[in-house]
């Protein structure tokens, strides 16, 4: 499995992704072609080898005339689908992180994504280096992204809003349920773009997994720090460590003034929208009122969208969230041949361990419905055919990211790594 590493080690921002993943090896002039096609003329990316505390990193800067323009989501999206350079899973990639900055950003000003407008996020400069990102992660084809905890730095910025305490609130939104690293650097680390990225690509954060590195590549931020080099790294390679353990997210509710029709339409909702599990708990609660919690297991970065059905849904007043660690089987998908057809399961394994098979319910369902038999006894043909001849174990292919993971009054005002919060556009 081909897996990119982001070493967050600075934090990560919008410039600083988009210079690695050059860095890295992805075609400069591929990601140019999809810049050019986006119609904003004057557009030139710039990029330049430059040394920070010692060590050679990839540093860019995009050029564009002045403008003004502080545009809405649907302003960005006619951007995007106007550009036919870029591929339909790029297109998709850009807009799930643009995405993520809106429904932080209205939450943050209590308004809804269609009213909320970017000011740096929808500059040309942002558009482009999350443009540039969304064609860089595609074709640099990792099957999964991992990622450090992330800093933030601390202390005080200035926005348009006014003086706010570092993470942004717009980035400390877009965080929620990620991991976080304290790093003692008075200074935004993390902007709301780079934040939006990570939610976006990311599928599970921890140390640099087991693999074959490849190919390495830093990309250079702004800022000089007194004592570190301000580069983000992206590692590159094959896992060569089963993926038994990740992160995910557990959000829970408790509920005692809604029906089991509600609860019902709930899950599976949930489910259909991509959550990991869902399930129900009965409780006694105040006054001993019968109730029950409602938990809900998500990938990370899409821990916001999954509590927003809740809320929606439940009309519950508040929402807990854990991040866990999670052991678990790898697994692959297996069909068996049957007297009733194909049918569809998978083949799970911990370490060396045993191999298992479990047939999947639908394919079973469809066989018995279409058969006209029971069942379990679908269920035990299938069992029987894999006992018969089994498979030997290939590993797991990736579990689909669900790119959520990922915009108005941006605080990426010039976020990315020293930008000037006056619309100095400096990345």
């Amino acid at each position: 499995m081909r897996v990119a590493h982001l070493d967050c080690a600075t934090g990560i921002s919008g410039d600083m992704t988009l210079a690695a993943l050059i860095d890295v090896g992805v075609d400069v002039d591929a990601i140019r072609a999809g810049i050019d096609s986006l119609g904003v003329e004057g557009v030139q990316l710039v990029v330049e080898n430059v040394v920070k505390r010692g060590f050679r990193s990839t540093y860019v800067r995009v050029e564009h005339p002045e403008q003004h323009a502080h545009r809405h989501l649907s302003d960005v999206h006619a951007i995007l689908d106007g550009a036919d350079a870029l591929s339909d899973p790029q297109r998709t990639l850009a807009k799930q992180v643009f995405h993520a900055v809106a429904v932080a950003e209205a939450r943050v000003h209590g308004t809804t994504v269609e009213q909320v407008h970017f000011h740096e996020v929808g500059a040309v400069d942002s558009i482009v280096d999350i443009v540039g990102a969304a064609i860089g992660f595609d074709l640099l084809g990792a099957d999964r992204v991992t990622c450090t905890p992330v800093p933030t730095g601390h202390g005080r910025i200035r926005i348009d809003h006014g003086v706010c305490s570092v993470p942004a609130p717009a980035t400390a939104e877009i965080l929620r349920g990620i991991p976080l690293e304290d790093v003692d650097v008075a200074a935004e680390l993390t902007t709301p773009t780079g934040a939006a990225i990570v939610k976006t690509f990311v599928d599970s954060f921890g140390h640099l997994p087991g693999m074959a590195i490849e190919s390495i590549g830093y990309g250079a931020g702004t800022m000089d720090l007194a004592d570190r080099a301000n580069v983000l790294r992206i590692l590159v390679g094959t896992e060569t460590a089963d993926a038994e353990t990740d992160h995910v997210v557990l959000v829970e509710t408790n509920l005692d003034d809604v029906t089991g029709e509600v609860v019902g339409h709930a899950k599976q909702r949930l489910l259909a929208a991509g959550a990991l599990d869902v399930f129900s708990t009965p409780v006694q609660m105040k006054k001993d009122r019968p109730g029950v919690v409602l938990s809900v297991i998500a990938r990370p970065h899409e821990a916001d969208r999954l509590e927003e059905i809740v809320f929606d849904e439940t009309g519950t007043f508040g929402i807990r969230r854990h991040v866990v660690q999670r052991s678990k089987r790898t697994r692959a998908e297996h069909t068996v041949e049957t007297a009733f057809g194909p049918v569809l399961g998978k083949l799970g394994r911990r370490g060396s361990g045993r191999t298992v098979f479990t047939p999947e319910f639908e394919a079973c369902s469809q066989a018995a419905e279409t058969h006209g038999v029971p069942l379990r006894e679908v269920y035990r043909a299938a069992e029987a055919s894999y006992l018969a001849s089994p498979s030997e174990f290939e590993g797991a292919p990736p579990e689909p990211a669900g790119h959520s993971h990922d915009h108005g009054h941006s605080h990426d005002h010039t976020h990315d790594h020293g930008h000037s919060h006056d619309h100095g556009h400096d990345h």
